[in-house]
């Protein structure tokens, strides 16, 4: 059992506080691990894909482990021998803020490739201290991009066509972080995507909304990207101690079959503390729960990858 760590100012009753404070990690049940390793563990290279997978990490309820998602299961890959790029769509930068990249200022960002036409190429940095690990920042000046992509001729399809111009890499991963809205970002996102990542919250609401989002994806297809697949589904903020997690992680289990992993993200002190680090848990705490919980959800997604 960890203990929240004490600052060197905190005051003799804050230090007393903290010091009494067990940790809210949850535990969740033990998931099968796919070959290639047991849990948290460096188990070498995992296999690449045959071609770059493209992962839309979507949601519009907000609060459900987009961001974390997309940067551990990118940080995870990127450990064992894969390439991977995160993509930041969301005005407000969390993924960036994570990965340690600037978003700031005039730091070029998606919104001149979206909006202005910048090559990708411009735009993407990499991780420090994280081989193969990429990002695509995101600044404020994205918030403006759905009233001025209105206007454009092929709006839907730019960050489609920005990826498809970028070959400065041979990635295996991109992961594109989804603001919480169904607005033409995101629509731009399931445009360019071959496979939608799902997070979802295992508490009362978790449902709520989603079959919006089902219906906008299935307009997707139909109309726009028709090889969008709704291929992984992830379980996040699972608390071990509450009945109705269980229930919900069932329910969502009975209704997408094996589209679900087998992997529960349990709540985890430690994932929301990385970022303020400019970490991903990965790399902030390896050994935390929820460190290995998104390792084993990346081996997951690999190993499906490669099995197809």
């Amino acid at each position: 059992m960890t203990q929240t760590p004490l600052n060197p100012g905190d005051s003799p009753l804050v230090r007393e506080a903290l010091s009494s404070v067990v940790s809210r990690e949850t535990t969740a049940p033990t998931t099968t691990v796919p070959s290639g390793g047991s849990p948290g563990t460096r188990d070498g290279d995992w296999p690449r894909p045959p071609k770059t997978r493209i992962f839309t990490v979507a949601n519009q309820k907000g609060g459900v482990g987009k961001t974390t998602t997309s940067v551990n299961l990118a940080a995870a890959l990127s450990m064992h021998g894969q390439r991977v790029l995160v993509v930041d769509l969301d005005p407000q930068g969390n993924a960036s803020t994570a990965l340690s990249i600037e978003h700031r200022g005039d730091v070029p960002d998606m919104y001149k490739v979206l909006v202005e036409d910048a090559p990708l190429i411009d735009v993407v940095k990499e991780v420090p201290e994280m081989p193969g690990l990429y990002c695509a920042p995101a600044t404020i000046d994205l918030a403006g991009a759905e009233i001025e992509l209105v206007s454009m001729v092929a709006r839907e399809s730019r960050l489609q066509r920005a990826l498809a111009a970028y070959d400065a890499i041979e990635l295996d991963y991109i992961l594109i972080d989804c603001p919480p809205s169904l607005g033409l970002l995101t629509v731009n996102a399931l445009m360019a995507a071959n496979e939608l990542l799902i997070p979802i919250q295992c508490e009362y609401y978790a449902l709520e909304g989603l079959g919006q989002l089902l219906r906008n994806v299935e307009l997707v297809k139909a109309h726009l990207n028709p090889t969008l697949d709704l291929s992984t589904i992830l379980l996040t903020m699972y608390d071990g101690r509450t009945r109705l997690a269980s229930q919900v992680a069932e329910e969502v289990r009975s209704h997408f079959g094996d589209r679900v992993l087998s992997t529960l993200i349990p709540r985890s002190v430690r994932v929301s503390e990385a970022p303020s680090y400019g970490q991903s848990v990965m790399t902030y705490d390896p050994g935390s729960s929820g460190a290995m919980a998104y390792m084993d959800a990346a081996r997951e997604i690999a190993y499906r990858g490669a099995a197809v």
